[in-house]
């Protein structure tokens, strides 16, 4: 894209750097070790167990756990990371050589996903700093509201006061729900202009807050001669495509608005949507005709950008990278401003740390569905090693059987796809557009096409950001993640618990999909350009839900071994016991360590450790069964929308309100599972200590199943939250429905040990 990034006496743009690992991987050996010596020895003495079904589940159990830690082990192997310097870019490439960026940010139900959360995300997005005049930001609302249009409508009237106030005094967080929070105040240091337009700002802000809040409140009526008359009477499920230029920088100056615009794309009942994939392909294809920028930069709804210089640490890997067309994509983590002290629903993914890493080193990191900028040709399906050169040389029928009917589409993908350094000139009046943008946004479109097969966001899986990563790394290409300081996004992390739930459900049932598709990265390994490291990698995330049935299984062993008097640990008087100690401590110190090495606090770092296990055995377990059921044609994968909530407070904790952090409960099946093994192995503890109670010498106990009876403990202190839930009240009580369908369960599966051990 600029003709000067090769100079080599230039400062570099990024860096990668290489994280000493050698500690971490003699632990990891050790524990691998141990592992292997437990499998030995569960096969050496299989024969002389007087019941064998307890031995051979945990065989199997433990030979996956085997498995699973030798995948994150070749994952972890090697570690680096990537450090961009924007303040570099600005010497070696000019504004007029800056590339076109088209911004998408995407909603789906403005109850779950308030307004006022999208139009904060929205304002930092016109504000960043980038000249205008290359940007246009896509709004897509799949829940067709018309408050969603309402609050764009008044954002952008808004924004053309936010903008030029952030722009000018050089603010720093440029969401105004965090930046005007109840804390901050003008400092009377600051001049007294900037004061009074703060004061302005602020007063502003709080109109249209509260604009949009009687909006969401009352259903308001639309004239006929009005922009919104054509939400009169829409049924969000079935409605025509609604696309609405809200401004446009007609004169392509750099001190005004980017283009704003909003889409709703047309549904109808009996044709398929394809969830945020189908969005984001209509979003794909209508700024292919309106805009066409060589980058686009798709943002979630509450994912606000807290670093005004984010475009340009982008551009720093775009252009940075001595191979820069290699990498397709340039991810930015996720991170969180409203994240629960010591994060006890383990919604903040702060342990995934040494994963990313260690991906950054192979092929590069997964797509993760926000915070992401990607190249447009390769979501157009180009190759690294496409050597297309002229538009000339792309048959209008390969591009019609690819890309669609529409001309200017076609027109605008041949232009994308035959430069590999594409110097578009930028649209300057989206609005010309908008005919042919409704055509390529209705749902008939796509037939007969290759868009979500071959080209655009890809169809087969709810989680659609790791399926069409997995088929970029599959052409070949390279992608990249940096850590900005400050962080390039903040978002809303899961406040409750059954939100929680539904977003881990989401996010383990999803890459299990993969699997089963043509995009399996075994086959790609085989078939096309992946990384054998990166399939291992990509395997690992695709079989998380899989990982529930061993660990429900697992924790089910020691209750069946107290109950029948058989065990699947040896004595604690037996050698072999120290593996099993020597797992289980090294295993939970290594955890320790590891979180501490990034900042993690002791009590996150427990928290993560009981919530790995509930969400394991709860929303990762069902996950799973709805993939088993929809194989086998019972039942059909449903994208829950996460609920969102707007907390602006700054550090996130509401330390006044004593409820935050609480457990909380509704009739959802989904925690069905972990009462039940809580309730068994309280039933197994209390029999065992009966047990030892009864014993008459201290050789009698030590023939117990003490260390089945430790197990039991460990299972009740990482679901201790659930403990405390059957006795609690209100919201703060596990329903009583939900406490007898578990009590039946456990019932029923304590008859079949005793029935199953007379046969076994």
């Amino acid at each position: 894209m600029a003709s000067n990034t090769q100079d080599i006496d230039c400062l570099p743009l990024q860096e990668q750097i290489v994280h000493n690992n050698k500690a971490a991987r003699a632990i990891e050996l050790v524990i691998l070790s141990l592992l292997v010596s437990l499998l030995v020895y569960r096969v050496t003495y299989f024969d002389d167990q007087d019941q064998y079904l307890p031995w051979l589940l945990a065989l199997l159990c433990e030979s996956w756990f085997t498995f699973i830690w030798i995948l994150s082990v070749c994952i972890k192997w090697n570690q680096c990371s990537i450090k961009t310097y924007p303040e570099h870019l600005l010497k070696r490439i000019s504004d007029s050589e800056f590339p076109a960026v088209d911004i998408f940010v995407t909603t789906a139900d403005s109850v779950r996903e308030p307004s006022i959360i999208t139009m904060n995300t929205v304002l930092s997005l016109l504000a960043v700093d980038y000249p205008s005049n290359n940007l246009a930001l896509y709004l897509s609302d799949d829940g067709c509201s018309r408050v969603t249009f309402y609050s764009l409508v008044e954002t952008t009237k808004f924004a053309k006061l936010w903008v030029p106030f952030c722009k000018k005094y050089n603010v720093q967080v440029r969401a105004p729900f965090r930046y005007f929070n109840a804390k901050s105040m003008p400092i009377e240091d600051d001049s007294l202009e900037f004061q009074q337009e703060w004061k302005k700002i602020k007063n502003e802000y709080g109109d249209l807050c509260k604009r949009i809040d009687l909006a969401a409140q009352r259903p308001f009526s639309c004239d006929h001669d009005s922009d919104f008359a054509i939400f009169n009477g829409v049924d969000h499920r079935d409605h025509p495509t609604i696309i609405k230029v809200i401004y446009e920088n007609e004169k392509g100056t750099l001190r005004d608005l980017p283009h704003v615009i909003y889409i709703s794309r047309e549904k109808r009942p009996k044709h398929e949507h394809h969830y945020k994939a189908g969005a984001m392909n209509v979003l794909t294809r209508v700024s292919g005709v309106m805009t066409n920028a060589p980058l686009m930069l798709n943002v979630d709804c509450d994912m606000y950008a807290n670093n005004p210089q984010v475009i340009l640490h982008a551009l720093c890997m775009v252009f940075g990278f001595k191979n820069e067309e290699n990498y397709a994509f340039f991810q930015f983590p996720q991170a969180f401003y409203d994240g629960l002290k010591d994060d006890p629903f383990g919604s903040q993914l702060a342990n995934l740390s040494f994963i990313i890493n260690g991906m950054s080193s192979s092929q590069g990191i997964v797509y993760v569905g926000s915070n992401c900028f990607h190249r447009r040709k390769v979501i157009y399906g180009s190759s690294p090693n496409d050597t297309i050169k002229s538009a000339g040389n792309i048959s209008n029928k390969d591009l019609h059987k690819i890309f669609g009917k529409s001309v200017e589409l076609r027109e605008s993908a041949a232009q994308i796809l035959s430069e590999s350094n594409p110097k578009i000139e930028r649209q300057k009046s989206p609005s010309k557009f908008i005919e042919a943008a409704v055509h390529v946004a209705s749902c008939r479109y796509e037939y007969g096409t290759s868009w979500g097969k071959q080209v655009g966001f890809l169809y087969g899986s709810s989680t659609e950001d790791i399926l069409t990563g997995l088929d970029i790394h599959g052409r070949g290409w390279r992608s990249a993640i940096t850590l900005p300081d400050p962080v390039a996004f903040l978002g809303c992390a899961a406040t409750t618990f059954p939100s929680s739930l539904i977003q881990q459900k989401r996010w383990v049932a999803g890459p299990l999909e993969i699997l089963f598709t043509d995009k399996n990265p075994l086959l790609l390994t085989i078939k096309a350009n992946l990384w054998f490291r990166q399939a291992l990698a990509y395997i690992y995330f695709c079989l998380c839900g899989v990982g529930s049935v061993p660990e429900l299984c697992y924790a089910s062993l020691p209750v069946y071994c107290i109950i029948t008097g058989s065990h699947f640990l040896p004595k604690i008087n037996e050698h072999a016991f120290l593996i099993f100690m020597g797992i289980f401590v090294i295993t939970n110190l290594y955890g320790f360590w590891e979180c501490r090495r990034v900042g993690v606090s002791v009590r996150m770092w427990w928290n993560l450790q009981r919530i790995g296990r509930v969400n394991t055995m709860t929303a990762w377990l069902f996950g799973f069964l709805s993939v088993m059921l929809k194989l086998m044609g019972l039942s059909n994968t449903v994208f829950e929308v996460t609920q969102k909530e707007n907390r602006s407070n700054d550090d996130g904790n509401d330390k006044d309100n004593d409820n935050v952090g609480m457990f909380t409960y509704d009739k959802s099946l989904i925690i069905v599972p972990g009462v039940v093994i809580l309730l068994l192995n309280m039933v197994a503890l209390i029999k065992g200590m009966l047990k030892m109670y009864y014993s008459e010498t201290w050789m009698g106990v030590l023939g117990l199943e003490l260390g089945e009876m430790f197990c039991s403990v460990w299972v009740l202190l990482c679901f201790w939250e659930i403990l405390k839930g059957l006795f609690g009240n209100g919201k703060h009580g596990i329903p009583s429905s939900t406490i007898l369908k578990s009590g039946a369960l456990a019932l029923l599966f304590v008859q079949v040990c005793r029935r199953s051990s007379q046969l076994f």
